[in-house]
């Protein structure tokens, strides 16, 4: 079954694209939650149209994300977490934690485009998180993650 995806969908797609899923998932999960519509001839010379006019928009947004990365290199991310023994942290940080300080920096970037490698934070340490600012502008930062005082 072939579809439009009307918003990104983790595993699958980006938002525009035309993708092939079997008929149960498209059916009763993608399509009911608005997440895609059926691909119909009509539909995809629709969809040609309007990335044709957005081209343009799409390049701005490209740039701006460049620049977002350039700036994202010189910023040092540290975090401040409550230790037990052994330096392990009471609770653990996570990609909200990450998205946080980086809005106290200046960087408006949701949570969701943030992914620690390794999945949560529970120990004091030096860990890398990969960001998406674009669906073709992708990098990874470095942020450390200290006791408080």
């Amino acid at each position: 079954m072939e579809l439009i995806l009307k918003q990104d969908v983790e595993n699958l797609g980006f938002k525009d694209d035309v993708v092939t899923v079997k008929n149960g998932y498209g059916r009763n999960f993608l399509i009911p939650r608005g997440m895609a519509a059926m691909a119909t001839e009509s539909a995809k010379k629709v969809l040609a149209e309007n990335l044709r006019q957005r081209a343009h928009k799409e390049a701005k947004l490209i740039a701006d994300a460049n620049k977002t990365l350039e700036n994202l290199k010189s910023v040092e991310v540290k975090l401040e977490a409550k230790v037990g023994q052994g330096n392990k942290l009471f609770g653990s940080m996570s990609n909200a934690d990450v998205a946080a300080n980086l809005l106290d920096k200046g960087f408006d970037i949701d949570k969701r485009f943030i992914q620690i490698v390794g999945g949560t934070v529970k120990a004091l340490g030096s860990y890398t998180a990969k960001i998406r600012l674009h669906r073709e502008v992708n990098t990874e930062i470095t942020f450390e993650v200290v006791a408080q005082k």
